[in-house]
């Protein structure tokens, strides 16, 4: 679960600064978590708070969202999300923002099976992104993540990913010049796929993130979450990454891990 945050820990000095290479430093002083690390950890409390059959899931996943992200509200919500996450009565509002993405690789780890990971991804995306580019871009992520973390190799992942999803058409090379900021999911969930599909390692997978430009959190968040999954975390990059979240967001994590653990 730790591999989403990472992403998004390292992206978030980039977002608005992007960086076209992958030479650079990996967790300075300067980065800090998003409202990606903390709707993906609001997704983990869902997961564990709703029945052990997961029903109930979605509406576990509006209360899990306001209640830890309310407390957060400068972290970088969109406008239509902080709208919903304040509102009364929170309805679904028709998004295929990124954000579906970037939240639901708990789902992921969470799941049993194959169709698990895309019944509990739609359960906890579409009380915001209904849209249906919105629940494909968060189903392609926790289906990733599923595959990756049950065994699959890269090249069938990919496949399936390929099949189902995008086609993903292109290579890092051909857009990092040309890549620019895009905070929908049929933008950013390919092209942070490819990143992954191009990498050595779990360090290379997020540097390859960032080094495409775009909304660098949360592209490197989705990349983060299935490298993860495949290749697992470095202690060092984990352990440095733990630092820069708060007590509260630190319990979810280690909760969610003791009961969904990325081996498991």
């Amino acid at each position: 679960m730790i591999g989403a945050i990472i992403g998004d820990i390292v992206g978030s000095r980039f977002e608005w600064n992007n960086h076209r290479s992958k030479e650079f430093e990996l967790l300075p002083q300067q980065c800090f978590f998003t409202d990606d690390s903390v709707m993906s950890l609001a997704v983990c409390d869902a997961l564990l708070r709703c029945q052990p059959d997961f029903s109930g899931l979605g509406g576990q996943a509006v209360r899990s969202m306001c209640e830890i992200g309310r407390p957060y509200p400068d972290c970088g919500y969109g406008a239509s999300f902080q709208h919903w996450m304040y509102s009364d009565n929170p309805k679904p509002y028709n998004s295929f923002g990124n954000g579906a993405a970037m939240r639901v690789s708990g789902c992921g780890y969470a799941a049993r099976s194959l169709e698990e990971a895309k019944v509990l991804s739609k359960a906890v995306t579409e009380v915001t992104h209904n849209h249906p580019e919105g629940l494909k871009g968060a189903e392609a992520t926790a289906v990733a993540v599923f595959l990756a973390r049950t065994g699959k190799t890269l090249a069938e992942i990919r496949k399936h990913i390929t099949k189902h999803y995008y086609s993903l058409d292109f290579t890092l090379d051909s857009i990092r010049d040309s890549y620019q900021f895009n905070e929908t999911c049929q933008d950013t969930v390919p092209q942070a796929l490819e990143a992954f599909f191009e990498s050595t390692g779990f360090e290379d997978a997020i540097r390859n993130a960032i080094s495409i430009g775009g909304d660098s959190d949360t592209l490197a968040a989705i990349t983060g979450s299935v490298a993860e999954a495949y290749y697992g975390t470095p202690n060092h990059i984990r352990q440095k990454a733990l630092t820069f979240l708060d007590e509260r967001l630190l319990k979810i994590l280690t909760d969610f891990e003791r009961v969904y653990p990325a081996n498991g």
